[in-house]
């Protein structure tokens, strides 16, 4: 009997997580999942070949084998002897590189990795305490971690301990859509309920000191369908702003709850300030409370904050956060190029808020954004080796801002690690018989546009190339409304429909409609504009008065010192006279365009500012004086 019940009982709970995993968000639009785009983009397969045979080795060196990451697990589960070593948020970066390789295993099987990933999972599951808690400092650790007194697990709200498990249930998440195994998922979701045993309504407070449960409790909800979850996501943004904040990490910083965002309310907030990447995931985590709620509470915060990012507080690549101290958002206005900080998981942040803010409301120009960071301060934030990374992204450079291969706190590479892979989703979205085309990547994509299963194939050469061909192939005729976006950044652009000229409209919410019956084999073919554009900053930037950038569609250039020796940076003068010519890279840059044009005297090169620092350090400049 008992062997029988082995064989049964993890069958049914595989079937049972099967039927709930089919549960939609409550977005009003739906992302085109990440196992049903096939990515065959010249632009954008280079970078999924990299993460899988460059950025996940190393990753995983890192966290086996050059720090004790994957150690401290191995002494929780009592398969090792020894003490604690690292940092108290360390286990974070364990599930960002096993969420990271989730999403690797479901764009392409490797037993070897998956392996691997059960090892790891065995790990974890020993080391769970009986109460669900899991986290390896508080298991192993009484020492001082360099951040205050430690009184043990849930005395301060500053040492991630919902933070590092927020990022377990994503990753447990990933493997499970990946694999269909559970156990991750079980492991995570224990200590997700040991959260709701210890905290909430009628029992102790506690405002996170990192926003991410949030985000993850909200998956957890769609995977499960536990309401559980999504009221305890909702109630940990409740608790800020109310003074719950305790602990003597906490106590240290006279200016903490500005750092994470607890000074005030959520639904009050009027400014982007504090933390930055606390910030993104913190908008995200209303966002998905909006969404799947239906309570729009959140929805005036969540656009007057918006407004003063992308406004006020957005340097011209999409990177966010201007200030080292505190890694924060800096007064309007304030984005000094020299002392960006514009840390890498920022743009990662900016990338799932805009996303999210997209999903809600069907508004071309937050795809405008993400397209803007994406393809300029995320791509900066990893090597075109796949293995090293930028913590900070300044937008000018001494010769002294090189990337790292490892870092003591190791959140960006992780980061990207767990980011590069999904890029897959935020192609596509669907709604009530609408299809939108957010990013214009080569692809093959399979996805239901009302009852109809309906496969997009995207042919292009972007972001080089304006040029988009999209054949769309329903399995039997369909009205429908496919929605083009038009990028902020183009001025002119042309639409035709199996050869013919489509009717030219201004386009609605940033994107063009197309609606009609759609038939196999029907093609559209856009055309985008790229000139060369010289873009002038808000005047109220004191650091580019009287400068301009250039950018070519979504790409945002800069002068590199190992292009341009013997030329001080800071002399070059660019106009609209300017002529420049696009030129193919050689080397570690190619399939690169780079631009070239005279000035000031000089044959002056320009590379995109996401591949500046791949080949000799150097100085780097992205804002040239400008004459008319």
């Amino acid at each position: 009997m008992n062997s029988i019940k082995k064989i049964i009982v993890p069958l049914v709970m595989l079937l049972i997580w099967s039927f709930l995993a089919t549960a939609q968000t409550g977005y009003k639009l739906q992302q085109v999942p990440l196992q049903n785009c096939t990515i065959d983009d010249a632009f954008w397969l280079p970078r999924l070949q990299k993460h899988s045979n460059a950025t996940i080795p190393a990753a995983i060196v890192q966290l086996r084998d050059s720090t004790a990451r994957i150690q401290n697990f191995e002494i929780a589960a009592g398969e090792k002897q020894g003490k604690f070593k690292g940092l108290v948020w360390d286990d974070s970066d364990v599930y960002k590189v096993m969420e990271g390789i989730a999403y690797s295993i479901m764009l392409k099987p490797d037993p070897g990795l998956e392996k691997l990933m059960d090892y790891w999972i065995d790990m974890m599951a020993k080391a769970q305490q009986p109460d669900g808690y899991l986290v390896t400092f508080f298991i192993l650790s009484k020492e001082d971690d360099g951040l205050g007194k430690n009184l043990g697990r849930w005395s301060d709200i500053g040492r991630h301990e919902m933070y590092d498990g927020g990022h377990m249930i994503e990753a447990a998440i990933a493997y499970y859509k990946a694999t269909g195994k559970i156990k991750f998922l079980e492991v995570a979701g224990r200590f997700a309920d040991h959260w709701i045993a210890m905290f909430g309504p009628g029992k102790r407070h506690w405002a996170e000191g990192h926003q991410e449960p949030e985000l993850a409790l909200v998956k957890l909800y769609n995977v499960t369908n536990e309401k559980k979850y999504l009221d305890f996501a909702n109630w940990l943004l409740e608790e800020r702003g109310h003074g719950y904040e305790f602990g003597p990490m906490w106590e240290a910083n006279p200016r903490a709850n500005i750092d994470i965002l607890s000074d005030i309310p959520v639904k009050d907030i009027v400014e982007a300030k504090g933390h930055a990447v606390r910030a993104m995931y913190m908008y995200s985590g209303m966002a998905d409370i909006v969404a799947n709620t239906g309570d729009s509470t959140y929805l005036k915060a969540l656009n007057t904050v918006w407004d003063d990012v992308v406004n006020k507080k957005m340097y011209i690549t999409g990177g966010v956060g201007s200030m080292r101290d505190g890694e924060a958002f800096g007064p309007a206005y304030y984005l000094p190029n020299k002392a960006a900080y514009c840390e890498t998981c920022s743009s990662v942040g900016m990338v799932l808020w805009n996303s999210r803010m997209n999903l809600l409301s069907g508004n071309g120009k937050y795809a405008n954004v993400l397209e803007r960071s994406l393809y300029n301060a995320v791509l900066a934030g990893q090597s075109l080796s796949g293995d090293k990374f930028f913590y900070t992204n300044p937008l000018e450079a001494e010769g002294k801002t090189h990337r790292g291969g490892e870092y003591g706190i190791a959140c960006c590479p992780t980061n990207m690690a767990r980011f590069i892979p999904q890029i897959g989703q935020y192609i596509y979205m669907t709604g009530a018989n609408e299809l939108f085309v957010n990013l214009y990547v080569g692809s093959k994509t399979k996805t239901n546009i009302g009852n109809t299963e309906v496969t997009v194939s995207q042919k292009t050469n972007y972001p080089w190339s304006g040029k988009v061909m999209l054949q769309i192939d329903p399995g039997s005729p369909v009205n429908a409304t496919v929605k083009l976006r038009i990028p902020d950044w183009c001025k002119k652009y042309t639409v035709k429909l199996n050869g013919k000229n489509v009717h030219q409209q201004s386009p609605d919410k940033d994107y063009l409609s197309i609606k009609r019956q759609w038939n196999k084999g029907d093609m559209i073919t856009l055309d985008l504009e790229m000139p060369v554009q010289l873009v002038a900053a808000d005047p109220r930037v004191k650091d580019n008065v009287g400068k301009r950038a250039i950018q070519v569609g979504p790409i945002v250039y800069c002068a590199e010192e190992v292009d341009n020796p013997g030329i001080d940076l800071n002399n070059i003068t660019i106009s609209d006279k300017n002529k420049f010519k696009t030129v193919a890279c050689e080397g570690v840059l190619e399939g690169i365009k780079k631009l070239t044009t005279m000035a000031s005297g000089n044959n002056v090169v320009f590379v995109p500012y996401f591949a500046w620092e791949n080949r000799k350090s150097g100085k780097m400049q992205v804002w040239m004086n400008y004459s008319k």
